[in-house]
């Protein structure tokens, strides 16, 4: 069992972030942060927890790796059970391999009834997911970074330091398994680490506080942004008008990306197309975008787009 003192650390994190009730999971690769997760749950919340990790098949070592986490899950007496994707992984690996998995394992929750999944991010890597959002000049909800929690998923991590993790493994005398991905330069966040690890002067701890302080900054702008939309935007037709006289650039962009949404569902323009688009109806202008026809004016006018001619 891990050290008193960081289990009632780790509890008092997790019971803030989810309540102290109901059955929970826990993803883990047999890496040392998801096995110190495991470790720190299992102590928490005793008899209260399952464990799954999705084997993507994308490395012959993967089925062993499962097979490993499933031995050292039956040492802890945990219920543990490999997912594995219908069908193999295709484009943008990283990508497509994230949204496989977090499927699999909200499959997984809801077959099991389980409260939560929990996932063993930590503030080192809210610090490397800030600085790659930074350098590829995302806006404030990028910059937000990892989110403590998203849907059933819960990240009770977010304040403790990737060598904390580590010496609770070690502690218990359990091994773990390195994932060779993570120091594989063809990956931006693998650069980024060992660029951080060698950077002295960096504080992760203290950038995973700015993400955090840049979540909540979100948050508010999201609440501000749902009371202007009630007040601002009406149906009209087979569309909606909205209001957006005297606000502030980023309430501008946050309606009108709204009002996308509500016209043509999926609708998610970013950046540069999104302010064309604003600075169109600036300028009294109508435009198309992402399926909607945009009218400029005393107040704005949005509604599907005619279908083209072919």
């Amino acid at each position: 069992m891990p050290d008193p003192a960081l289990v009632r650390r780790f509890a008092d994190d997790l019971d803030a972030l989810i309540g102290a009730g109901g059955r929970v999971g826990v993803a883990i690769s047999g890496g040392p942060d998801s096995l110190a997760l495991l470790l720190l749950t299992a102590a928490a919340r005793p008899g209260r927890l399952e464990a799954a990790t999705v084997d993507h098949g994308l490395r012959e070592e993967s089925a062993g790796e499962a097979r490993f986490v499933a031995e050292t899950s039956a040492r802890l007496a945990i219920p543990h059970t490999i997912l594995r994707p219908p069908s193999p992984i295709r484009g943008n690996l990283q990508s497509a391999a994230r949204a496989a998995r977090y499927a699999l394992l909200e499959e997984w929750r809801a077959a099991r009834g389980l409260h939560y999944v929990l996932t063993a991010h930590h503030a080192d890597d809210q610090a490397e997911t800030l600085l790659m959002r930074l350098n590829r000049g995302s806006g404030l909800a990028g910059l937000s970074s990892i989110r403590a929690t998203n849907g059933h998923v819960a990240r009770p991590l977010l304040g403790w330091r990737r060598a904390e993790l580590a010496a609770v493994v070690a502690a218990a005398g359990l091994t773990w398994i390195e994932d060779p991905s993570n120091a594989d330069p063809r990956f931006d966040r693998a650069r980024l680490r060992a660029h951080l690890g060698a950077a002295g002067w960096l504080d992760p701890a203290a950038l995973a506080r700015s993400a955090g302080a840049l979540a909540a900054a979100g948050e508010a702008l999201e609440w501000s942004a749902d009371r202007l939309w009630a007040e601002r935007a009406a149906p009209d037709n087979d569309g909606l008008v909205v209001d957006t006289s005297g606000l502030p650039v980023e309430m501008v962009r946050r309606l009108v990306l709204r009002a996308l949404g509500e016209v043509a569902p999926g609708a998610a323009p970013r950046g540069a197309e999104l302010m064309r688009l604003i600075a169109d109806l600036e300028a009294g202008r109508t435009a198309t975008l992402a399926g909607v026809k945009a009218q400029g004016g005393d107040r704005w006018r949005f509604a599907p787009a005619p279908p083209r001619r072919r």
